[in-house]
């Protein structure tokens, strides 16, 4: 086998369906089974349509929701309003990801799903990978792709897994009398929830909190209550929305420090790369674009154009210089909002500022690729 892929969400799946139409023989592991939700804001900036059609995967066929405006709220309800200069779509997980594996099963890439890798290990001297699943099966390739989201057990001799994180995503499906067109971020105490429109009139609700948020006020529910809807654009959002499931999809454990995107050996991408804030809604481009960088470096290598060690030193270089900036700037914005008097003076300072709001837009937002 040419490339294992750890992880069938965006940066995988694409991954896989860029390097099979190179020629090269692709296998993706997956631990869940198609289709299924995961917790995610479900915004794309339109900077990866160019790409997906390469690939001869447009999601235009999914009927997203055309996004072009933007606004943010302070938690008293304060807001500011911007134009999303390239726009962006709105599309499910759920939708997505089974499109995507759909196309990869019909193109002749093998998807493993239910299945979960234990343990990866390189040797230097067949230059290849060993992968074993918990099932006791081991394969072996010439290169692996890490695209497994943002925390895994295979992540636990990394340096980020070693401190606990306080943060936690939850996220809700909705119907709601509320613009299509609109992305929206409200913030809260200890927290911030986006809103915006994907496929067949429903609409994705997802916020970041702190698990001391959550542990002070007992359950999902009474945190939505009694902190969120102090904000009175989530008031309305949670008192006039028709839930659609019986739970939230809920992750803890969110991490936003700096990580590598090359461990022993292998090439990762996504949020196994690297996780942007929430805020700056762009982790699912960043996925794609992640998926764009390592399959070109991949197929050099797999032709026998470039070293192992030139493959890792050349994506490591090409992955900074797309994400690096967007990340810090980033880290910036959490920094601003969350607590209420500062997200206060942040919103009422940038509303009567346009031009600081496209301006830290343009840096966490990437370009046409």
């Amino acid at each position: 086998m040419d490339v294992l892929v750890i992880g069938g969400g965006l940066g995988g799946l694409t991954a896989a369906l860029d390097l099979t139409a190179r020629g090269h023989r692709v296998l993706v592991v997956e631990k869940k089974q198609y289709p299924f939700h995961r917790v995610c804001g479900e915004y794309v900036s339109n900077e990866v349509l160019p790409y997906l059609r390469r690939l001869h995967a447009d999601p235009a066929e999914l009927h997203p929701a055309r996004i072009t405006r933007f606004l943010l709220s302070s938690p008293a309800g304060r807001t500011l309003a911007a134009p999303l200069d390239l726009g962006g779509f709105g599309v499910s997980r759920f939708a997505l990801d089974q499109y995507l594996f759909q196309l990869a099963e019909a193109r002749g890439v093998t998807v493993l799903q239910r299945a979960t890798v234990t343990a990866v290990t390189y040797d230097p001297a067949q230059d290849q990978h060993t992968t074993t699943l918990a099932d006791g099966r081991i394969l072996t390739s010439r290169a692996v792709l890490g695209a497994y989201g943002k925390r895994s057990a295979l992540d636990r001799h990394r340096s980020f897994f070693q401190s606990r994180s306080p943060y936690l995503g939850v996220k809700h499906h909705l119907r709601l009398d509320y613009p299509a067109d609109l992305i929206a971020l409200h913030n809260f105490s200890d927290g911030y929830a986006g809103i915006s429109a994907v496929e067949d009139g429903r609409y994705c609700f997802c916020y970041l909190t702190t698990r001391q948020n959550l542990k002070q006020q007992g359950t999902i529910a009474a945190l939505e209550q009694n902190v969120l809807a102090a904000n009175p654009l989530l008031r309305r959002i949670l008192t006039e929305a028709e839930f659609l499931y019986p739970q939230p999809e809920v992750i803890n454990e969110i991490s936003f420090a700096p990580k590598n995107c090359v461990e022993d050996h292998a090439l990762l991408c996504g949020d196994a790369a690297g996780l942007i804030t929430p805020l700056c809604g762009n982790g699912m481009a960043m996925a794609l674009h992640g998926a764009q960088l390592a399959s070109a470096h991949l197929h050099d290598f797999l032709h026998n154009r470039i070293s192992r060690a030139t493959l890792e030193t050349r994506y490591r270089r090409d992955w900074h210089l797309q994400f690096g900036q967007r990340l810090r700037v980033g880290r910036l914005v959490q920094g601003l909002f969350g607590k209420p008097l500062m997200s206060e003076a942040v919103v009422g300072t940038l509303r009567h500022w346009p031009g600081g709001v496209r301006a830290l837009m343009r840096r966490t937002h990437g370009q046409e690729f």
